[in-house]
Formats: structure tokens, sequence, C-alpha cells
């Protein structure tokens, strides 16, 4: 019994090709705990039906059966990572709720693992995967349970109508069913909810692809042969909502427009306030160029050398890490979401107005720093997965004694 490998299976509330948080980081987790094959890996993924498939996925992608899905989802994976990761993918059916913009699950999804492999669940998302959890306590059928908390939910919430009452309610909800449910529970920044015992911890990586793109940014920066490493300005690259840092930086941009004179930003986005945001960007003195979203790895961001991301609903912003990952300044709010990447000699954060406009001239004027070796680790799935490992106490064998910073991997400069 004792040499039965671990058994790690990986809940979450999201699937590619949807291409969200909760989609690609378990996926991209999931791979690097089975990369060095000491211990058995499972992610749980839902299944739509195919009205429902219609309803998320974008581009017209949609499968007639699980196993075209996984097919889809590994060739997506492999394009990403240098090796053959082996662990499984099992379904658990659900739906789209239209009104929540998100999947919930229908009955009881760890019946999906049998009880004789039932030994660590990852519930990604912890909150939302239990808000309707009908069946076992997750507690009595696992030996250990850890929640990874990636939402604010609470700061969507009170942006909508009667938000401030709605959060409270979300938030009694949301401490009520983590603690019935989870041992362990893991905040990737201090932007999310307070939890009880909770461990603050950037559990995720960046997507190898946009450390492969830095690195040749480095090599260009070092060639010495009078090749700019980086041609363009400044630019922002997410969901194309308001909430999203848009209300922010135009906000910014409208305030600062004398002080920022000649000052030139592309924003790529797509979403429900594309028309809104456009309007808006034109009523501006300043030239702010709006264009569809697109993957941030696409060569027309590489030439960028500013991101400019001042939103504060994120709990770990996915695009200032690729953006760091790919060599660029960045230029973002000094907030709690932001608490990880100030360790990073390209992060540049500001507190008002003023620390705004500083930042982003100065930015423009200079060259980045080329990133480090302990920079680079640091922004890695690699380097992610010792921290989940250290911090949720599955670091077999390896000293478990020492200060949360350390748990936490905060890098040595």
């Amino acid at each position: 019994m004792d040499n039965k490998k671990q058994h790690i299976a990986i809940f979450t509330t999201a699937s590619l090709p949807w291409m969200t948080g909760t989609a690609v980081n378990p996926l991209f987790r999931a791979a690097f705990l089975a990369k060095d094959g000491s211990r058995k890996v499972t992610l749980v993924i839902p299944w739509l039906s195919l009205q429902h498939q219609k309803l998320v996925y974008p581009n017209n992608i949609t499968f007639t059966s699980p196993s075209e899905q996984q097919v889809y989802v590994r060739q997506w994976l492999q394009e990403r990572i240098s090796f053959s990761p082996a662990f499984s993918i099992q379904f658990y059916p659900a739906k789209f709720a239209v009104d929540k913009r998100s999947i919930l699950s229908v009955g009881d999804i760890s019946e999906v693992i049998p009880d004789e492999d039932a030994d660590v669940a990852v519930l990604e998302e912890p909150e939302h995967l239990t808000w309707f959890h009908h069946g076992k306590r997750w507690k009595t059928k696992f030996r250990l349970v850890i929640g990874i908390i990636h939402t604010n939910y609470l700061e969507y919430i009170k942006r909508e109508k009667n938000g401030r009452v709605k959060a409270l309610v979300v938030k009694y909800i949301n401490s009520w069913v983590v603690e019935i449910y989870c041992h362990k529970v893991i905040r990737l920044s201090a932007a999310t909810q307070d939890y009880p015992n909770s461990i603050i911890c950037n559990v995720h990586g960046v997507n190898p692809k946009f450390l492969e793109i830095g690195k040749k940014k480095i090599e260009l920066q070092q060639s010495g042969n009078g090749n700019q490493a980086f041609t363009k300005g400044a630019y922002y690259i997410g969901k194309m909502v308001w909430s999203k840092g848009y209300k922010e930086l135009i906000k910014l941009l409208q305030d600062n427009q004398k002080e920022l004179i000649g000052l030139e930003v592309d924003l790529y986005g797509s979403g429900e306030d594309s028309d809104e945001v456009q309007a808006a960007a034109k009523k501006l003195d300043l030239v702010v160029r709006v264009y569809p979203g697109r993957d941030h790895a696409d060569p027309v961001f590489h030439d960028y050398k500013v991101f400019l991301n001042p939103s504060t609903t994120d709990v770990v912003c996915t695009t200032t890490a690729e953006a760091l990952a790919m060599g660029k300044i960045v230029v973002c709010a000094n907030h709690p979401s932001n608490e990880f990447f100030k360790q990073f000699v390209n992060c540049w954060t500001y507190d008002n107005s003023k620390g705004f406009v500083e930042a982003t001239s100065r930015a423009l004027t200079e060259e980045p720093a080329e990133l480090t070796g302990a920079e680079r680790h640091e922004l890695s799935w690699e380097a992610a997965t010792e921290r989940f490992l250290r911090v949720a106490d599955l670091d077999q064998g390896e000293n478990k004694t020492g200060s949360l910073a350390k748990k936490c991997g905060k890098m040595k400069v």
C-alpha cells in the first residue's frame, strides 16, 4: 500500500476551447504534476450538451463526444509544452447558466473518481464547484481536499445592481461551502475573498510559449547589431468588458490627456462592451486604437514594449505574467492582485493618477531590463508546481518547515 502512487484529481469549472483561466491553468497544472511520473493525475472537466457548447465555445467549435473534446484539449496542450505528460482526463455532466455566465455541475461530480482512487482532490474554484453540490462530502471521500481560489467573485458582484447586498450574501455562502468541503485553501493573491486558515500563494505559471518569445527578445537585445528588440509602444489586451480594466484605463487616459500628449495606445479585446469602449476611446484627444481580441502569443504583440494594465478585478492577471515573460515593461496598479509581480524588475506599479503618468512616460523612453534566469524560472509552470506542492504539503520527503515566503517560493533577488 505504501508503494501506491499518490493520486491527485483536479476538478475544474471550465474546459477548452473556452479560453478562460479555469480551463487553461488546471490543464497546465495536471500536465506539470504528471511530468516526472511519480504520481497519478486525473483532470476532471465539464461536459456540455451541444446546445450549451454553442453558447460557450468560440468560433463555432463543438464536439459530438467527450473523447472528441479530449483529443482537442490534448492537442492544444501538446503544441505548448515540450514533453508528453501521462495524465487522464475525465468528464462530469454540466450545464451553462446564462445568467451567471458560468458552467455548473449536474449531480455529484465527486463520483467521477472511484473510491479506491480517492486520495487528493484539488478543487479549482471550490466555492463555484460546491455552490450546488449534492452527494457525499468531499472531505469524507478524499483524504485531502485542496481548494484553489481563482476568482474575485465579490468584486464583480459589487459592480452589479444592488451589488453590495448581493456580495454579502455570496461572501457568506462561499465561506460556508469552502469550510465544509476543503481541508486546505490556497488563494492566488490577497485580492480574493479571505478564508480562515488560507495561504496566499500564486500557484500558476505562464504558458511556456511566452517564455520562448522572451528568450528570442533577450537574444535580440544581446546581439549588439543595432536591432531594436521592441519597436512599438503601449498596449492592453483583455476581454472587452468595462470590469476588466477598461473603465480604469479610459479614465486614467481621459484625466491625464495633457500630461500624456503624444501617447498612443492599442487596445485588443472582444466582449459585450466593445462598442462602448470604442466610443469612449474616440472621444479622447489621445490616439487610442481598438482592435478585436486575439491570442496574446500572436506575433502582432511581440514588438510592443509597454503593457498597461490598470485592472483591479483580477486575482493574478495572466496577461501581466505573459507580458513579463515576453520581456516587456508592465505598468500596473499597486494592488494586492499584483503583489506576486512586484518581485520582477520590469513590473512598475503606481498608486494614483500622477504615478500612472510618470510610470507610463518613463516606460516609453527606457528599455526593459533583460529577464534573469531566476525571473524566467519564477514565471514558469515548473516553479508554480514546486510552490503548489510546498504549500499543499505534498512535497513528500522534503523539509516542510520554514516561512510562508519560503513555502511560496519568493524569488531570491
